[in-house]
């Protein structure tokens, strides 16, 4: 007589967890996410390529912040993730605001259920487009597992025609992008790291196109 062997779920539907909490386990992503009823991969989105055509209008704004940004990072106690927000995020944040007609809510607050709910720390809805970024510390790994968790939050809480949604996990000098296929329900973790100060051109020109593409990509 054989028996099969199955793993305990991951997710208790007794208790209640914020997306805090999926920064906070230590179980595979892919496993996280599938009893959040998606699936997960790692793949190159192109990001840079689709946003070329972005690079040459945020240029004039990203000087002036990057130079911020490197005497920030020479003066500044940034071993927390206030001092990250406050010193490395937000001024790219506000410089999207300066180049794209966008809403910005900082610690936006989503309850779908008792799986999915907190506070997003940086919500930006444009005309047509949403985006969501992360802010941490350290830990882009995990801290891309609560990036996906609030992805998968914003799906079930906006009413948007968009197929994909994206969002961002970022330290404040490292930034790392992703999406959800709200019909395939598929997360995608970027395969590439953008580094700030050196590549924030980059960082703005991807953000402005998100916020601002004509192709549901």
């Amino acid at each position: 007589m054989t028996s099969s062997l199955r793993r305990q779920s991951i997710l208790d539907p007794s208790k209640t967890y914020t997306f805090r909490s999926y920064f906070e386990m230590r179980f595979p992503i892919d496993e996280i996410l599938q009893e959040l009823g998606v699936t997960f991969t790692h793949q190159e989105l192109a990001l840079f390529e689709r946003a070329s055509a972005y690079k040459n209008k945020v240029t004039p704004q990203a000087q002036s912040t990057k130079q911020r940004i490197i005497v920030a990072q020479k003066h500044v106690d940034l071993s927390s993730e206030a001092s990250r927000r406050e010193m490395l995020i937000a001024p790219i944040i506000l410089d999207i605001v300066h180049l794209v007609d966008v809403k910005v809510n900082i610690e936006y607050k989503i309850e779908v259920n008792q799986f999915l709910r907190g506070d997003v720390d940086y919500y930006l809805k444009s005309k047509h487009h949403v985006l969501i970024v992360e802010a941490k510390q350290a830990d882009l790994g995990r801290g891309f597992v609560q990036l996906a968790a609030e992805l998968i939050a914003l799906d079930a809480w906006i009413d948007s025609k968009d197929k994909i949604i994206y969002g961002a996990v970022t330290t404040g000098d490292i930034w790392q992008f992703g999406s959800l296929d709200r019909q395939q329900k598929c997360i995608v973790q970027d395969l590439m790291l953008y580094r700030v100060p050196t590549d924030l051109e980059d960082v703005m020109a991807i953000l402005m196109w998100m916020l601002q593409r004509e192709e549901d990509q």
